[in-house]
This record gives C-alpha cells, sequence and structure tokens, in this order.
C-alpha cells in the first residue's frame, strides 16, 4: 500500500519530521485487523523532498521507521517499507508509476505479484501496481484520492476498486469482516 494519503494524511508541504505525520483515525485499527493475514504488509512510497533536498535520506527513513513502530505499538503490522527518495524530474525506476519498487520487494521478500494487492490514493499508484503484474488494486478516496479519480483514465488501464478508506478497501479486497 501506498503511505501518504491511505495510513497518513497528505500534505501539500511534505511530510518533512515526525510532527508533520498525522495518522487516520482508522490506521491502527485498520492494519490490527490484518496482522494475521498471510499476505506481507508493505508500503511503498514515494518521497520526492529528499530528492528535492528538504530532508535528508536518513530522516526519511526515521520517519518511516517510527511509523512503523507506532502501528506496532498499537497491533498492527508493516513488515517492510520501500522508498524511492528521487525528484519527479530524476530518471529511476523506483518512482511511482514506475514498477522498479514493486519488483525490488518481490525479490527481497519473496512476494508473488501476481497473488498481491495494492491499495493507494493515486493513479500513479495502481499504475505501478499494474506494471508490476499485480492484478488487483484499489484506490481510496483519502488524501488525493477523490481528485484522482475525477481525472481521465491513462489508456489501457484497468479497471480497479474505490473504497472511502484504507479500513474499507482492505475488508472488500481480503473480504473479512463486516
Amino acid at each position: 500500500m501506498d503511505r501518504d494519503g491511505v495510513i497518513i494524511e497528505n500534505r501539500e508541504n511534505y511530510v518533512l519530521s515526525l510532527k508533520d505525520v498525522s495518522i487516520y483515525p482508522f490506521t491502527f485499527q485498520a492494519l490490527a485487523s490484518i496482522r494475521s493475514s498471510l499476505y506481507k504488509i508493505i508500503l511503498i512510497t514515494n518521497q520526492s523532498a529528499v530528492g528535492r533536498g528538504l530532508l535528508s535520506l536518513d530522516e526519511a527513513q526515521g520517519i518511516n521507521l517510527r511509523l512503523v513502530e507506532l502501528i506496532r505499538l498499537e497491533g498492527g503490522r508493516i513488515d517492510a517499507v520501500y522508498m524511492c527518495p528521487h525528484a519527479p524530474s530524476d530518471v529511476c525506476s523506483c518512482r511511482k508509476p514506475e514498477p522498479g519498487l514493486f519488483f525490488q520487494a518481490a525479490e527481497e521478500m519473496g512476494i508473488d505479484l501476481a497473488n498481491s494487492i495494492m491499495i493507494g490514493d493515486a493513479l500513479t499508484d495502481l499504475l505501478a501496481a499494474e506494471r508490476a503484474g499485480i492484478p488487483k488494486t484499489a484506490l481510496v478516496m483519502t488524501g488525493r484520492g477523490l481528485e484522482q479519480s475525477a481525472l481521465p483514465l491513462p489508456p489501457g488501464m484497468k479497471p480497479f476498486k474505490v473504497f472511502d478508506n484504507l479500513e474499507d478497501a482492505l475488508k472488500g479486497m481480503l473480504c473479512f469482516g463486516s
């Protein structure tokens, strides 16, 4: 899943420190509800603030580590975080909509992408997953989701499901709960 706009609020001026992290109220319960899932739970996130020189790679990794720790303290689970630190103008294979981080996670974590799901708040999240061979994708209406849902779809983009938030997406995509 994506980080900003899915488990924490998007910030127009970037998440530059822990004080900028605002966790959605449903995040802890949603992630706790899938703690025992056989799925690996991975965050794949673009963090261009690093590439723009607004914070260091170490600072960005520290924010991610603390976020994972907070989720674990509340009974949830995140197995790994993969982050693209590049600016949009950089040519890289890891910045979504490119699928590089998905391939890296699959190799390092032993993930079968053909049996995976992706939850994001942007079409670029879903495109990256689609390009990596992930067949099930969901757009949440938190973060940029509402705005993104009004955009024309890129040619050839496969259908995806739409949910109000992460909790609803997990219930709908993993078919649990009421």
